[in-house]
Order: structure tokens, then sequence, then C-alpha cells
């Protein structure tokens, strides 16, 4: 598992670098990451915000175009960019869908024999890529870790960051997402990802990784942020007012779970980069603490 370093670029006084290694998680296939450290990564370790792109993305979407790094680099907080998915597994299907298998992993471990070799996302993102960039000697400190992401990604940084609490771990001290998939067992996107990847289909899906049915579960206090706009072509797909709900029934109150919505905006990375630098102060206020 050792890192092979493709690229460097000085950004913002940083450095924003792209990395591969063979990952165990993702069935012993070549993953990519980016990586940006700011300057004080030089004087020591420095804490880390995990980013997850959307369906069809990338490692380089959220770190190209999200606008993340200017902020990041003013509070001091490295940026961790994974893939959205194993690539070149070989697997019958997989590059059949766009929304559906490769660039789609969803963030979850298959259980389905077809599927569960590979695509590992869940473990690749909580438990993988920490130890790697540990091993590497990076400069990194993931007692301090929040995550945030997009789209399926903002699905993947909600339920994440939930089940680290539930297991009792608290892996995470925030989460933030933009135009998340709230509730995925009952959209088209996630039972089709559910159906295909999980052996217990839609169920099994909504025990271990629904943000809105899990939300209901997390007694003690939570630290999440949720933007989506109101343009959203895509807002059949999301259901950010049922995620509220839950929330609000559980007894999470507007300081620990703000879902906003954003007039006009769609489901772009314009719409991302216009609130990108809410989303990284956000996070600077639990990883500084």
């Amino acid at each position: 598992m050792s890192l092979e370093k493709l690229s460097s670029n000085k950004h913002y006084e940083g450095t924003l670098a792209k990395y591969k290694f063979r990952s165990a998680a993702l069935g012993d296939t070549y993953t990519q990451f980016n990586l940006f450290l700011p300057a004080n990564a030089a004087q020591g370790k420095v804490p880390v915000l995990v980013y997850l792109a959307g369906l069809t993305c990338t490692e380089d979407n959220g770190a190209q175009k999200g606008g993340f790094m200017r902020d990041a680099a003013a509070q001091g907080i490295a940026l961790l960019f994974p893939d959205t998915s194993p690539r070149g597994t070989g697997i019958d299907g997989e590059d059949v869908d766009w929304d559906f298998g490769s660039g789609a992993g969803f963030y979850l471990n298959a259980t389905n024999p077809k599927w569960s070799k590979h695509y590992n996302m869940f473990s690749h993102v909580t438990q993988e890529l920490p130890q790697v960039l540990e091993k590497a000697g990076l400069p990194l400190d993931f007692t301090r870790q929040s995550i945030f992401g997009h789209s399926m990604g903002g699905h993947g940084a909600l339920t994440v960051y939930l089940a680290s609490l539930l297991s009792g771990m608290k892996q995470y001290r925030s989460a933030s997402a933009f135009s998340p998939i709230c509730e995925p067992s009952e959209v088209p996107w996630g039972t089709k990802a559910f159906s295909g990847y999980l052996a217990g289909g839609v169920a099994e899906g909504k025990d271990r990784y629904d943000a809105t049915a899990m939300i209901g579960k997390v007694k003690g206090a939570v630290n999440i942020l949720v933007d989506y706009g109101t343009a959203d072509n895509f807002l059949y797909q999301l259901h950010p007012d049922k995620f509220l709900e839950a929330a609000r029934v559980a007894g999470h109150d507007e300081v620990q779970v703000r879902v906003r919505k954003q007039e006009g905006y769609d489901h772009s990375y314009y719409f991302i980069s216009t609130f990108a630098s809410d989303h990284i102060h956000f996070h600077a206020n639990f990883l500084k603490a």
C-alpha cells in the first residue's frame, strides 16, 4: 500500500498533490486521491477534512472546482479528496450505467457477492485511507477529522458521520453536505444502489446507509450543516425536508442540525463553490476547538 505521488502543485502557499496506491479495500485495484496540505503542515500535524464527491465524479472534481482551498489554507486544515468508486475491476456491468458501478460507489460496503470484493468505499474512506496516510508519515492529525460531500457524496458524508456516532467511535467531529441524497431508501438513485450492491437490498440499505433513518437513532449531540438549492433539478432524489423532520423529531435542534434552503441555486459546482467558505468555517469551529 505504498504511495506513489503523481503530481504536485503549490496552491495558496500550501500544496495540492495527487497520489496513487493499490487498495486492499477496493479488491487490490489501484486508486487515486488528492490531498491539500496547508503551509502550516510544515510545522506539525494538521486537522483533516474529507470531501466525498458525487455520481460520475472522480477525486478531481472537488479539488478543481469546489473552491475550498483558500479558506482551508487560512484555517490550517488539510483536505482529502478520495475517488467515488473502485476502477477497472472487470465486474460485468460496472460501466453500463452512469448512476451505478464506476463513479457510483455510494460510500457503502457491498454485501452482494458480485460486488463485495471491490465495492467497499465505506471501509476505504473510514479506515484504509487514514491508515495509508499515517503509514506514509504525512502530517495529518486524524484525531481531528470531519467530513463533507456533494449529492451521493453528501449522502456518504452524513451516513459515515452518523455511523461513527452510532458505533460509539466518534471518528468525525462534524459533517456537512451540499445537495445530499438524504433518504436513499426512498428514491431511485438509492434504491438502485442498495438493490445492486447489498444482499439485503433496500431494507439493508435503510438500516445501515440512510441518513434520514439513522439520525433518529442518534441520542447525543450532532454537528451537521446541509445546503440545497431550490432550483435543483434533482430535488426529488434528495429529500432534505424528510431529513430535517426526522432530526427534529429525534430532538436535534437548529444548533445541532441546520438545513438551509438556498433560493435559485442548482445542483452544480457553481452552487457548491458559492457556499464553500461557509462549510470550511463550519468545520473549523470543531476541528480547531
